[in-house]
């Protein structure tokens, strides 16, 4: 349909008050860019990778079991669910808008999403396979093979495939159009009075120092109680067991903020249980600032105001196994 100038400005008239007169505003946060699908077909082979449990020992777990997508991309557990019920060391991060992140895993040992991918499906803690077997597995099914050899042009399978795949899935799986992204964008009723208050709050306190950029963190490793030591049950030391700095002792990949009010528990140990718990948390030992409950009530507004539009899509129809699949072992 063709739109003139003259309709367009209608529009813009009938449009009320959502309408952005203002434009973008100057803020130590960015709003969150839609997804650029650069291969389709990539993407798509990637989605039912990531929902096929057929890459795991068990032939249970799939990526989609840690990082649910139809809950913020988490598992809402303060650590999460290995291979025969193992309980996992760690909190899972969401894998939305994780594309915007300096690297991945609470300690970055992962450089990307791609090579992120690759990690889980070999830790005889999470999927508990190998690569070698699960390649075997998806070329033992012609469904796969064909759909590979038209996104990849070779019917030879291969791990890097499989992860190229996988990121370029999880590349796509952004949330744009947030309440505040809208409020960022010039929208002055896109907030509650209460949730820019919480923001006013979040910058004056000095939150936006580890949380800014369009992912509200993501983009620096910072020490987990600066302020105050933070006590914790859990064995993880965070950037420490990839550099083997002692300097680096329970500093952490700063996690984003989008999308917060649905990705609990928090911390990398799963510990606190709610954002107002967190927000606590955060600005004693952080900040050394003791919020008060209503101080505390506005900045939770704020995080809310972070939920964007989640990724909508059709589930995969996985292809069939075949005679030739190596059959799961769930309780081996």
């Amino acid at each position: 349909m063709k739109m003139t100038l003259t309709s367009l400005a209608v529009g813009l008239l009938l449009a009320g008050p959502a309408v952005y007169a203002q434009g973008p505003r100057n803020e130590p946060v960015q709003p969150i860019p839609a997804a650029e699908v650069s291969d389709a077909a990539m993407a798509e082979l990637g989605k039912k990778l990531f929902f096929d449990p057929r890459l795991s020992r068990s032939g249970f777990i799939s990526c989609n079991s840690c990082h649910n997508l139809s809950m913020g991309g988490t598992d809402n557990l303060k650590t999460s669910i290995g291979h025969n019920w193992q309980q996992g060391p760690i909190n899972s991060p969401t894998v939305l808008n994780s594309s915007l992140n300096l690297a991945q895993f609470w300690d970055g040992r992962a450089a990307d999403l791609k090579e992120q991918a690759g990690g889980p499906i070999a830790n005889p803690g999470e999927m508990a396979f190998t690569h070698e077997l699960a390649i075997g597995v998806l070329q033992s099914i012609p469904g796969y093979v064909s759909e590979f050899e038209a996104v990849f042009g070779q019917s030879e399978l291969d791990i890097d495939m499989v992860t190229d795949a996988i990121a370029a899935f999880e590349e796509t799986l952004v949330t744009p159009d947030s309440p505040f992204d809208q409020w960022l964008k010039g929208d002055d009723n896109a907030l509650s009075a209460q949730a820019l208050a919480g923001y006013q709050l979040f910058k004056q306190s000095g939150c936006v120092a580890c949380h800014n950029g369009p992912n509200l963190g993501g983009t620096s490793f910072q020490k987990m109680g600066v302020v105050e030591p933070y006590q914790s049950d859990s064995d993880a030391i965070g950037r420490a067991a990839v550099t083997g700095k002692d300097a680096d002792r329970f500093t952490f990949k700063v996690p984003t903020l989008r999308n917060v009010e649905l990705t609990y528990p928090y911390f990398h140990d799963g510990e606190a249980a709610t954002l107002e718990e967190a927000v606590d948390i955060m600005g004693r030992l952080q900040l050394g600032r003791v919020y008060s409950n209503q101080e505390v009530s506005q900045i939770v507004a704020f995080l809310k105001s972070l939920t964007g539009e989640q990724p909508r899509f059709e589930l995969p129809i996985l292809p069939p196994s075949t005679n030739q699949t190596p059959a799961p072992e769930p309780f081996g």
